[in-house]
Order: C-alpha cells, then structure tokens, then sequence
C-alpha cells in the first residue's frame, strides 16, 4: 500500500475519533434523525440534507457555529513547555 493512502487513512480515523464535542454529537444525531424520518417518509430529497448534517458531525468539517476544525487540542504539557516558542529580535525602521 502507498504511505499517502495510509497516512490520509490514520489521520481520517484519528479525526473521526478524537476532538468530539456537543455541537458535532448534535449534528450528527440531528443528520440521522433526517436521515431516518426521510427513508421512512419516502422523502429522498431529505436523504442530501441529513446525510450532509451526519457527515458534518461524524468527519468534523464545516465551520457550522464557528466550530471549525483545528487539529488536535494541545494538552497541559505541550502547552507548559515554551521551548518551542523563539524570541524575535525586531529592527526600527524610521
């Protein structure tokens, strides 16, 4: 197998399981219950509108209540440890 296959293949896994909050539950229930009520209703147009809102939660994109996004959270550690951070020296320019 090709490693960009499964590097992009962790990494959708890793975003499917990590960084769930109560707005991407609620899409994604709200999406199923859409989804449901349509299949059941013989309404297929519903299925796009469901399915997108279920896709919203499940896979984390959309920028839906300004939720987008952004890798994982940085833990208490990583967040303590300044070494990463570099000083700038800055010259005045008049």
């Amino acid at each position: 197998m090709n490693v960009t296959f499964l590097s992009k293949k962790i990494i959708m896994i890793d975003r499917i399981l990590t960084g769930w909050t109560f707005m991407r539950a609620f899409y994604l229930l709200i999406g199923a219950f859409i989804v449901i009520q349509s299949i059941l209703e013989h309404q297929w147009v519903g299925l796009l509108f469901g399915g997108y809102f279920a896709a919203m939660g499940l896979f984390a994109f959309g920028c839906a209540s300004g939720n987008c996004y952004g890798g994982k959270p940085m833990n208490d550690q990583q967040l303590k440890d300044n070494s990463s951070i570099q000083d700038i020296d800055y010259d005045e320019i008049k």
